[in-house]
């Protein structure tokens, strides 16, 4: 599994808080509700969003060995304050500000508790940047606003994402993943192909469904399904943030499948 370089992530963190930062001060409605996350209010997203990175802090800088609870989080529900941008946006920048430098200061290989088979800052750095990218895109379309991400970045998001499904299956007992293990699914498959990676950058997936699991790889394969688009909207509608039938995004072969695969993954 290729990863970016550590201080990529990092640099990635970093933009992504700010750009999360300006959908707070853009005038959006903090309290409106994010259709992608539709228990949640925009200010309660973000402040969901500030409070995983403020916790990621804290297990980085004190190199934790066990998992942390929330309670332990110096300001991890954010300012006491609601509705008020300026306070969000401040309590937001110094987060950014702070998990980054943790980051950076304990470099890839500082031992730190994980899940999912973490056990390391990179594993952080890599998880915090996927984290903050989905969600800002909750945010952006929470507020009506353009999102984008960059080729490599969301590229990685697809490949996090499909190790992420592949561990749960294998190691949590999870109802909806072991239905993807399910006989009448054995030998189906998955394409994912976007149309507009820049040369250089293998931006097609193939999953396939198999009785031990998911098995995953970048490449041209047939398959059962394919869903085509723009890399940001394949990565996007594979994270369920955008409807199958978004302008751009096509699907070829068996839909149901590709429909099962979104349910069944839900549990991210």
């Amino acid at each position: 599994m290729t990863l970016l370089a550590h201080e990529r992530y990092c640099d990635e963190i970093a933009d992504q808080v700010g750009l999360l930062r300006s959908v707070v001060t853009s005038g959006a409605d903090l309290s409106a509700t994010v259709p992608t996350c539709p228990d949640w209010s925009l200010e309660q997203l973000v402040r969901h969003t500030g409070g995983a990175l403020r916790w990621v802090e804290l297990l980085v800088r004190t190199r934790a060995r066990e998992n942390v609870g929330e309670q332990q989080v110096p300001s991890h529900g954010g300012p006491e304050t609601e509705g008020d941008p300026a306070a969000l946006d401040a309590w937001l920048a110094e987060t950014g500000e702070a998990v980054v430098a943790a980051l950076r200061e304990a470099g890839p290989d500082a031992k730190v508790w994980g899940w999912a088979g973490g056990g390391d800052a990179r594993f952080w750095a890599r998880r915090m940047t996927h984290e903050i990218t989905v969600h800002r895109a909750d945010a952006a379309l929470a507020a009506g606003l353009p999102y984008d991400v960059a080729p490599e970045v969301a590229a990685d998001a697809l490949d996090e994402w499909l190790y992420l499904v592949e561990w749960v299956q294998q190691n949590v007992p999870h109802r909806a993943s072991g239905e993807l293990r399910a006989e009448e699914h054995r030998g189906r498959s998955i394409h994912l192909h976007a149309t507009d990676a820049p040369a250089g950058l293998d931006a097609e997936w193939l999953v396939e469904l198999t009785e031990q699991g998911i098995a995953w790889s970048r490449g041209h394969e047939k398959a059962t399904v394919a869903l085509r688009g723009p890399l940001t909207a394949v990565m996007l509608a594979f994270y369920r943030r955008l409807p199958l039938e978004s302008a751009g995004l096509e699907v070829i072969g068996e839909r149901k499948l590709l429909e099962f695969w979104l349910e069944k993954t839900s549990f991210g």
